[in-house]
């Protein structure tokens, strides 16, 4: 009889896999930085940053935004500033 997976289970098992592999670039970075390789922790460093960029370069940023089409003008910019709002005339 198979056993059915839930939802504790795998948030466990997601949480010891991200602290597998913090440890293991902790390791990695701090034994770069032991046998004095700096130029090549440069060169992780900025893939890293890199790879960073494109995720979220690519992420879904809207995706939490609802389009509601009741008509009215976004005017917080105007209340914020101080300015009176000429959207509505």
């Amino acid at each position: 009889m198979k056993r059915k997976r839930n939802v504790a289970g795998d948030r466990r098992r997601r949480k010891m896999f991200t602290i597998l592999w913090t440890a293991v670039l902790a390791i990695g970075t701090i034994a770069l930085i032991y046998w004095e390789m700096t130029a090549l922790l440069y060169i992780l460093a900025t893939l890293g940053v890199t790879a960073l960029l494109a995720v979220v370069a690519v992420a879904d940023l809207t995706h939490g935004l609802s389009n509601s089409n009741d008509g009215r003008i976004d005017d917080s910019a105007a209340i914020g500033s101080g300015i009176s709002s000429t959207a509505g005339k």
